[in-house]
C-alpha cells in the first residue's frame, strides 16, 4: 500500500480553496487506527494538523509541496536544505516544548548557513495512548513558532506505533531556505586574528531540561533559551555579509562548536572564562552535579566568527536585537596549537577544552 502522507487527501471534498473535511477527532487518545490510513487518520490529520498549519501551498493537499522556482530564486541562487529529529524528554519543559523546539531547531540550522528559511516539513511518530489534547498543544505551539520565524509548514507524514514502541511523540522537521548572493559562511573562512562572539548566556536549555525531569531535588526558575535566530542572522548579514563562520550551539554546547571550528579550519581558539556569560543558577547546578556549562545544550545560542575589524559593527547590531542583547566577545582565533581550544582561566592558567566524550544529558533535543 502507498505511504500515508501527513496531509493526505483522503475523500476530502473541497468547495473553494478553504473548505475541508469538517469532522473532529472524537477520541481522547491516539490509537493504532490513527495511523491506518482510514477515517480516523483522516480526521486526526485534518482536525489537528491541517487546520493549524493552513497555508496556500498546503491547501492543495497533494502528496508533496510544489512551488515555483522563481519564488525561491528571488532571494538568491543557492539552496540550503536541513533536517533534524526531536526526541526530547519531557515533551514540555520550562520556556518551551518539543513542538517549538522542532521548528526553531531546523530554522536555526538553515539560518547559521546564511539562508533565509522558507518552508518546513513536519513528520511525527505517535505512540498509542498519547493524549490527543497533548498533541494538539504541541501542534499549536509549532504553528506559533513557525509564524514567529516567518516560515510555512507545507507537507509531512504521520505514523502511529504500538504502546511501548516509542516515548509519546517524536518529531522530524526538514527545511529549505535560500542563501543570498554574496553570502559564503563556512568554517573554511576562519583565519588567525578573527574574533569569536556569542549572543548570550550558555547552558540554560540543558539545565531547564534537567530540572524538568524531576529526578533531582532541585528547584530553579531557569527556562530554555529556545528561540528562532533567523532574524538576528539577517540583521548581522545586513551590516556584515562577509561573516567568517556561524553555528548554533545545541548538543555538546559551546565547547563542541568551538572544537568543530578549530578542527575544520586547522587553527587554534582561545576563549576567556571571565568573558563567557553563564547564569549563576546554571553554575550552581553544574557544581552540584559535576557538569561543565561549556558542554550543556542550548537552543537559542549563536556562535559567530568575524574579522577583527568587523567586531564593533557586528556586536552593535546583535545587541540591538532581542535575541542578542547579551552578546559579547569571548575569544579569538590563534595560529597554534591547531585543532585545539584553550580556555584562559585567568592568572596565566590555561586548559584544553576537548570534544565532549559520552553524553552528559541524553534526549536533550
Amino acid at each position: 500500500m502507498p505511504e500515508n502522507p501527513l496531509f493526505q487527501n483522503i475523500g476530502i471534498q473541497k468547495m473553494g480553496n478553504n473548505h475541508r473535511h469538517s469532522a473532529k477527532v472524537r477520541d481522547k487518545y491516539i490509537t493504532l487506527a490513527h495511523g491506518s490510513g482510514g477515517k480516523a487518520m483522516r480526521d486526526l490529520i485534518d482536525d489537528v494538523f491541517v487546520t493549524a498549519f493552513d497555508n496556500p501551498i498546503l491547501d492543495s493537499l497533494e502528496d508533496q509541496a510544489t512551488f515555483n522556482i522563481s519564488s525561491l530564486t528571488q532571494y538568491g541562487n543557492k539552496l540550503a536544505f536541513s533536517t533534524d529529529s526531536y526526541v526530547v524528554d519531557p515533551l514540555f519543559f520550562p520556556g518551551s516544548n518539543i513542538g517549538e523546539l522542532a521548528i526553531n531547531g531546523t530554522v536555526n540550522d538553515l539560518a547559521v548557513g546564511g539562508a533565509k528559511p522558507l518552508y518546513l516539513t513536519c513528520s511525527v511518530i505517535l505512540e498509542e495512548g498519547l493524549a490527543i489534547e497533548t498533541l494538539r498543544r504541541v501542534v499549536t505551539s509549532m504553528k506559533v513558532a513557525a509564524t514567529k520565524a516567518g516560515i510555512k509548514i507545507v507537507t509531512g507524514d504521520t505514523k502511529v506505533v504500538q504502546r511501548g514502541a516509542a516515548d509519546k511523540l517524536f518529531i522530524n522537521t526538514a527545511g529549505i531556505g535560500i542563501v543570498p548572493d554574496g553570502v559564503n559562511i563556512s568554517t573554511q573562512n576562519i583565519q588567525p586574528g578573527d574574533v569569536v562572539i556569542i549572543n548570550g548566556e550558555i547552558g540554560n536549555h540543558g539545565t531547564a531540561i534537567l530540572i524538568a525531569r524531576g529526578e533531582l531535588a532541585l528547584e530553579s526558575n531557569i527556562e530554555s533559551d529556545c528561540q528562532p535566530l533567523n532574524d538576528l542572522v539577517a540583521k548581522i548579514l545586513e551590516v556584515c555579509p562577509h561573516i567568517q563562520a556561524m553555528r548554533d550551539a545545541t548538543r555538546g554546547g559551546l565547547a563542541t562548536v568551538l572544537n568543530e571550528f578549530a578542527l575544520s579550519a586547522n587553527v587554534g581558539i582561545r576563549i576567556h572564562e571571565i568573558a563567557i556569560p553563564v547564569r549563576e543558577q546554571v553554575k550552581g547546578v553544574c557544581e552540584i552535579l559535576g557538569l561543565d556549562p561549556l558542554y550543556l545544550a542550548n537552543e537559542g545560542k549563536l556562535v559567530v566568527v568575524v574579522k577583527r575589524e568587523s567586531v564593533d559593527q557586528v556586536l552593535s547590531v546583535m545587541k540591538s536585537h532581542p535575541a542578542g542583547e547579551n552578546s559579547c566577545v569571548i575569544g579569538e582565533i590563534i595560529d597554534a596549537p591547531t585543532g585545539v581550544v584553550l580556555l584562559n582561566a585567568g592568572f596565566g592558567a590555561e586548559r584544553i577544552i576537548d570534544m565532549l566524550v559520552g553524553e552528559q544529558l541524553p534526549r536533550i533535543c
